[in-house]
């Protein structure tokens, strides 16, 4: 369900309005001549009005170089998405409708590997558990892998949208929740697969190898690891360049976000239990109290980051949860503590986590305490996106839809587990593509509340406008990467 008219559908409605205001009032006042020349006008003016959304930046295309020439293209991706609107939008809601969690996204990679098989991919499937890879080799030239994510979210849908997921999942615990494409990973399928049938339609127009993955796992960061290690830059060509976009909940549809370098950062998960020596609340002294030891290490940990820390770098120490004792009058015999640690450089990953267990061990030998134990769960590495091909690409956005439409991203302490391409040695650019109309954010900021974030219960993109900028900018990009040879 599209809640906001699409600025295209809107032009064309109020270009419609003004012709049949016109009609009534003015045009029987022409002569038969005159009527005949004022409608042919009007028609031109209206067959062009779809366009008008992708053709307002061709000016500004000037220096992008030997890339494509956005205007033109970006005129026959006007065309194309209209006519082609109805069938994204099927596949968008049927995504979103049918979630799968991480390692479980059997039925999604199915659905994705017959529309790309269907469009002329060679696909092979289980590739780092249901990962996807397709294949098309177009002439000589370099290899572009573009990715997307499969996996939903554990989360319980609760958005008025009419194709709202119902589907639901056993937690680890044993109890129910719902399923949601909270993170706008159905997009991101959406969006690709449709990249996907234009390129394959328009083999003409680029050269090289297309490499296309459908990643599981992400919101586990487990995805792009299990991949990696399945062999994918061994069983298929290693990619020159890697792209993929990203869904922003707070950017007006119509923008793009772009950060060179450093975008997303180092996630590691800290499991810490202090120990003691449990008795009754009365009798402290007759106790080593595990909570106190506890409550010590939380406030210390909060001194790495401002401390140890230069203050020009980024770091996180964040106590996520802490449990300890029964009831009461009962000390207990530990005490359990969950961290979650984000840095940037390997260097500073490396003095964050040390610091974290040098104060752990120093708080138990200050109260004399049983030895603690301390587990680190490796996530996702910092992202670092190519400085080269951000600025390429920016350029390139730019002319495709005004330079004043492409924003410098702000850097998150968020992590995504891309980053594990470009640690394997190609250059990579996460990109963010606006996905809530203007309007909607401006009854957001009337209202006084921010908009929904990703993972959110209540966020949903406005996918049609979403699409007509994110479908284009990627196939932009490829045809940017993979000129045909002259």
């Amino acid at each position: 369900m599209i809640r906001d008219r699409h600025p295209i559908t809107q032009e064309r409605h109020t270009m419609y309005a003004k012709y049949e205001r016109f009609s009534r009032r003015s045009l029987c006042l022409l002569p038969p001549g005159g009527r005949r020349l004022f409608a042919c006008l009007v028609c031109a003016t209206l067959a062009i009005a779809p366009l008008a959304n992708f053709t307002a930046a061709e000016d500004t295309s000037a220096g992008i170089g030997s890339g494509p020439d956005v205007g033109r293209v970006s005129k026959e991706l006007g065309t194309w998405l209209d006519a082609e609107m109805t069938n994204v939008l099927r596949l968008y809601t049927w995504l979103h409708a049918h979630p799968e969690v991480s390692f479980e996204e059997d039925e999604t990679a199915a659905k994705l590997s017959q529309m790309w098989t269907d469009a002329g991919l060679n696909v092979t499937g289980n590739v780092g558990g249901h990962g996807i890879v397709g294949i098309l080799k177009n002439g000589d030239g370099p290899v572009v892998m573009l990715r997307t994510d499969l996996d939903g979210l554990p989360v319980t849908e609760n958005t008025p949208v009419a194709y709202a997921s119902k589907q639901t999942t056993i937690r680890e615990d044993g109890s129910t929740t719902g399923i949601m494409h909270a993170c706008g990973h159905d997009i991101h399928m959406t969006s690709l697969t449709t990249v996907v049938r234009w390129l394959t339609e328009n083999r003409d127009r680029w050269s090289g190898t297309l490499l296309v993955i459908g990643q599981p796992a992400e919101e586990r960061g487990a995805g792009a690891k299990a991949m990696l290690e399945d062999g994918l830059f061994e069983r298929f060509p290693k990619p020159d360049y890697a792209l993929a976009m990203h869904c922003s909940s707070d950017t007006a549809t119509g923008q793009i976000k772009i950060r060179p370098g450093y975008a997303l950062a180092n996630v590691d998960s800290v499991d810490i239990t202090m120990r003691g020596r449990g008795g009754h609340g009365s009798a402290p002294h007759t106790t080593i109290d595990p909570v106190v030891q506890a409550a010590e290490l939380v406030m210390s940990l909060q001194m790495i980051v401002s401390r140890e820390i230069s203050p020009i770098e980024p770091a996180v120490v964040t106590v996520g949860s802490i449990h300890g004792g029964t009831k009461h009058n009962i000390i207990g015999n530990d005490c359990h503590l969950q961290l979650t640690v984000r840095s940037y450089s390997q260097e500073v990953r490396e003095k964050v986590l040390a610091a974290i267990k040098r104060r752990t061990f120093a708080i138990a030998q200050a109260n004399d305490a049983p030895e603690p134990t301390y587990v680190v769960s490796e996530g996702t590495p910092s992202l670092r996106n190519d400085d080269e091909l951000a600025g390429r690409m920016r350029q390139l956005f730019g002319g495709l839809f005004g330079s004043e439409n492409i924003l410098e991203d702000d850097p998150s302490m968020g992590g995504e587990d891309f980053s594990r391409y470009g640690i394997a040695g190609v250059p990579i650019l996460m990109y963010r593509v606006g996905t809530v109309s203007q309007a909607r954010l401006d009854r957001f900021e009337k209202l006084g509340i921010p908009p929904a974030s990703l993972h959110s219960a209540v966020y949903y993109p406005d996918a049609e406008e979403t699409f007509r900028v994110s479908v284009p900018a990627m196939i932009t990009a490829v045809l940017d990467l993979m000129p045909v040879k002259d």
